[in-house]
């Protein structure tokens, strides 16, 4: 069985920045890239919060950028799918796809979260063209426009107020008929001009030929008072939710209730030793490539000591 000094799993922001670090440190680490090469960033098209790009950046073209980088320094980058773990002890052994096992002394689990959909196929269709699962990622692009945002949480709420503040108009879809967030939060939704709330109300299908012009929503599905119409938008949000993609490792490390692996303290460290947990995996609060970066970075630097003090 081939044992590695250094696995990361995972090939978005975290996963490749633990592998700058990791290969810079000499570990030669090995990236097992699974099922999206490049992470959830690849799903959308330009990023221009990134630090370094003052005109912004392809979002494809940044994760290639940075897949070079790390290949640069040393990381082995695979194109395998890991599908079992067993973290009982030291060395741990990753199961892949094709039934081949791997050893590790350290691990980074740079798995990431996926954003939940509603299951439309409109939204594959105009993903990247008006459909998207971050405000803070994607809304700068609709300034003085119309949007709407899928969702009654506090998530829901706060993407709504900070797409408030740049377009034109925002509307709330809810399809209950009260919204589930905290009460300031809903204060700020309500008491906000520019946020309009549709309660009771879902989202059918998408339309428009160059990318999203509206939505086909359907007020009281199913009642007496049912009503249908299009609502004219330039940009569609999702804020249901993530799904952080942990459960390979549920087994073995300890998550909060909704999936996310738990940390100690401000480190990337888990409570087993050796393992670490980067990116949006661990990270129900922020979920930007920014912080995703900076948690791989950790991750590798912590990977180093433990091999370091353990003589590995």
């Amino acid at each position: 069985m081939e044992t590695i000094r250094c696995l990361i799993i995972g090939s978005g922001p975290a996963g490749y920045t633990a592998g700058i670090y990791a290969g810079r440190a000499g570990l030669k680490p090995v990236i097992i890239e699974g099922l999206q090469p490049g992470g959830q960033l690849t799903t959308t098209t330009e990023v221009e919060n990134f630090p370094g790009y003052p005109d912004g950046v392809d979002a494809n073209d940044m994760m290639d950028d940075l897949r070079r980088q790390a290949e640069r320094f040393g990381a082995e980058i695979r194109s395998e799918i890991v599908v079992k773990a067993d973290l009982s002890k030291a060395p741990y052994v990753l199961t892949l796809d094709g039934g081949k096992e791997l050893a590790c002394h350290t691990l980074i689990i740079a798995t990431g979260a996926s954003a939940k959909y509603l299951g439309l196929a409109d939204e594959e269709k105009y993903r990247g063209q008006g459909v998207s699962a971050c405000a803070t990622c994607d809304g700068f692009f609709y300034r003085k426009k119309t949007v709407a945002v899928v969702g009654g949480g506090d998530t829901a709420c706060e993407e709504a107020s900070y797409l408030a503040g740049l377009a034109q108009k925002v509307y709330l879809i809810v399809r209950k008929p009260f919204l589930r967030a905290s009460k300031a939060m809903q204060d700020r939704v309500l008491q906000n001009e520019k946020i309009e709330v549709l309660f009771e109300t879902n989202t059918e299908g998408l339309y428009g030929n160059n990318g999203v012009e509206g939505a086909h929503v359907v007020y009281r599905r199913g009642e007496s008072d049912e009503r249908r119409y299009d609502l004219p938008i330039d940009g569609f949000f999702l804020a249901i939710g993530h799904k952080p993609n942990s459960d390979l490792f549920a087994q073995w490390l300890k998550t909060d209730e909704h999936g996310y692996i738990v940390t100690e303290g401000q480190t990337p460290q888990t409570g087993i030793p050796g393992v670490y947990a980067a990116g949006d995996v661990a990270d129900p609060l922020y979920r930007q490539a920014i912080t995703a970066a900076a948690s791989g970075c950790k991750a590798a630097i912590e990977a180093n000591r433990f091999l370091q003090e353990n003589g590995l």
